[in-house]
């Protein structure tokens, strides 16, 4: 019943802005973005009998967030996504303040979905301490459309005594025949960390460790973890709040980020290195990660950072905001993690690419743009600096080993993002009508960040020494 009452609640709201979401100059051209209202974390990443499944954090009845639905999406390439409406409702008490994130896991011919529920109590309370119920939840499918009851797994009183009420974001996997599942978690004293847990059968969970708390001054809260193996070695990636800026590190409101190491002990332990940002824009957070049936781990980010309150979005005026990510694949080098446009993508060029040879130090102006939907690839010889300029404002510059992605008015207060690094040798840029994302030599290093440009920019500025290749395809 209360789930038909919402059907009503969003189809009133889709035909009252639908029309306004799909006149907006800002809406992109090939990225997973919400059909009317606000978007955040992806969730329940998986490929399933030969399609592709992205649910996400939905809120359809406001572009500012509000109540979460899970919304969803599926593709059999990676490059077309067919809306396939909302998934999930919060229609159960456990979870009657939102459907919030969590995975999915595949186990023969059906979809294990497990996610946190979210309860707010009426009254005066801090959320941290009092006032909030953070449940776990189990639903699965035979299909990824139709799902079955709802079963409570977890809740307040199944974690630590030194937790606050702020539990949440399940990853599970399986490991030589036994299920895990992490959480990320805030402890009473204001520390960030992960709970483990282990289970035989998906539905009964024991508590395993504390595996990865021990890191210093990495905030007061950790959301999203997600642990998978690259090669040999385990990784975790997770998103944690309330970590000091450190010169050109950790500048956005939250971060997100990885380290690299073993789990031992029976896992009870977990050995790793320093914590690395993944992505230095101004726009990434909450990723999730799947391996598909290629082999491949596959990465899908929010372009978006919860809080960011000097980060504006002019699609609000429209009735949507934010979008995910380009799906990317992961590769490990040197306990380094690269990420690698999928090559799927290839599929949106349009047409020939566009090549030139220029000589950065002779100033070229170039006229190459049909629009701002576009791929942009240009390798570097015997170059030691350069500015590239595009897009209105939009400035990238490399020198004495720093590289700086700086936005101007179309960054509506997103400034300067900034990492230093030995060498580019080489940029690929996909450029959407309101978005950017830069990879750095293959994906060493990465920039993702909304950009809102008035006007349709077709020029490319360069500056520099030595020698630029480029190649632009449009997109399509």
């Amino acid at each position: 019943m209360l789930k038909e009452k919402f059907d009503v609640r969003i189809k009133e709201c889709m035909d009252k802005n639908l029309e306004l979401v799909n006149s907006d100059k800002w809406r992109n051209k090939y990225h997973i973005m919400p059909p009317i209202g606000w978007i955040n974390d992806p969730n329940g990443l998986c490929e399933f009998n030969g399609e592709y499944h992205c649910y996400y954090q939905y809120s359809p009845l406001s572009p500012t967030g509000g109540l979460k639905f899970w919304g969803h999406t599926a593709s059999k390439d990676l490059v077309n996504w067919e809306d396939k409406g909302v998934a999930l409702y919060p229609d159960i008490k456990e979870d009657k303040d939102g459907v919030y994130s969590g995975s999915a896991f595949v186990k023969d011919d059906t979809i294990y979905f497990f996610y946190t529920g979210n309860v707010k109590h009426p009254g005066k309370h801090d959320y941290i301490l009092t006032g909030r119920e953070q449940n776990v939840i189990l639903v699965t499918s035979k299909d990824g459309i139709n799902f079955s009851e709802k079963k409570v797994l977890l809740r307040n009183e199944d974690f630590l005594g030194n937790m606050s009420l702020h539990v949440r974001d399940p990853k599970v996997w399986e490991e030589n025949g036994a299920y895990y599942m992490v959480l990320g978690a805030r402890t009473k004293d204001d520390k960030g960390c992960i709970l483990l847990y282990k289970s035989k059968d998906l539905h009964n969970w024991e508590f395993v460790s504390v595996p990865a708390g021990k890191l210093d001054n990495m905030g007061y809260m950790w959301e999203c973890p997600d642990t998978f193996k690259l090669g040999d070695k385990d990784v975790l990636l997770l998103s944690p709040q309330g970590i000091k800026a450190e010169g050109y590190k950790y500048n956005n409101v939250y971060q997100c980020g990885y380290v690299v190491g073993e789990f031992i002990n029976n896992k009870k332990e977990f050995n790793h290195g320093k914590f690395v940002e993944i992505d230095r824009g101004f726009d990434f957070y909450a990723p999730q990660t799947f391996k598909d049936s290629k082999g491949r781990r596959i990465i899908i980010g929010w372009m978006g950072v919860p809080d960011a309150v000097e980060h504006k979005n002019p699609t609000i005026d429209n009735f949507w905001q934010h979008q995910l990510t380009i799906p990317r694949e992961l590769v490990l080098r040197n306990d380094k993690i690269y990420q690698i446009p999928v090559v799927e993508l290839e599929a949106l060029r349009k047409g020939d690419s566009v090549k030139n040879e220029v000589l950065l130090n002779e100033n070229p102006i170039l006229e190459i743009f049909e629009n701002h939907t576009f791929e942009l690839k240009i390798n570097f010889e015997n170059s030691t600096e350069f500015e590239i300029e595009f897009r209105e404002n939009c400035k990238l510059s490399f020198s004495n080993r720093v590289f700086k992605l700086e936005l101007g008015k179309s960054g509506y207060g997103r400034d300067v993002r900034v990492v230093k690094i030995d060498l580019v040798n080489s940029l690929r840029i996909f450029s959407d009508n309101s978005s950017l994302e830069i990879f750095l030599n293959g994906g060493e290093e990465v920039f993702s960040t909304r950009i809102y440009n008035d006007a349709i920019d077709t020029t490319l500025k360069l500056k520099g020494n030595g020698i630029a290749n480029l190649e632009i395809f449009n997109i399509d």
